[in-house]
């Protein structure tokens, strides 16, 4: 274990209302985890749903990680010691402080096991209660059926479609832009 890295019992969940997939611990991303995160968007299913392309450098990867803002927060998610998910969020700047740009990936072997929920809850939790982000938007494939799921089960709506918003194998394919806008708190 890395001397910046706490033990396991410090990673507990922040989110209250998703628990964690047993094994599953979510960390903060460090420079460290760059070649794992390159050889997670190296593969296909996961290139396939994001805007990644294919063979991703790590120079460029490590790039990513070194530009991290104040307003961003990147977690990284293990499941029994391999990075098996990564995912953040970007706050935006001067008139739309209040929102935030949101991106999730998980590893296609380990789709479907609630890991991108815990993530997805993991960084909503912190947009709200300690951010105070009002309005997370993302942007996600139109033919990703279990992303939209995802993104819907957590409050976000279909505001649009982007037509042809990206090339993909050869093809234009669609996308929605979904949001979720937290209502101000009463205090």
């Amino acid at each position: 274990m890395d001397i910046d890295t706490p033990s396991p019992a410090h990673f507990q969940p922040i989110a209250r209302n998703v628990p964690w997939v047993n094994g599953l611990t979510i960390r903060a991303q460090k420079r460290s985890d760059a070649p794992e995160i390159a050889a997670l968007q190296s593969l296909p299913g996961y290139r396939y749903g994001t805007l990644q392309m294919p063979y991703p450098r790590l120079a460029d990867v490590e790039k990513e990680l070194d530009g991290s803002t104040p307003g961003q927060v990147l977690l990284v998610g293990f499941l029994d010691g391999v990075l098996v998910a990564h995912a953040g969020f970007s706050r935006y700047s001067g008139r739309r402080s209040h929102t935030a740009g949101l991106g999730i990936g998980v590893h296609d072997a380990y789709t479907g096991r609630g890991i991108g929920q815990a993530l997805l809850a993991e960084l909503l939790a912190i947009a709200d209660d300690w951010m105070d982000v009002r309005r997370m938007e993302l942007t996600v494939i139109a033919d990703n059926a279990a992303a939209v799921r995802l993104y819907e089960k957590a409050g976000f709506m279909i505001e649009g479609t982007l037509k042809a918003y990206v090339y993909r194998d050869g093809e234009y394919v669609d996308a929605y832009a979904m949001a979720r806008l937290r209502k101000a708190s009463s205090s």
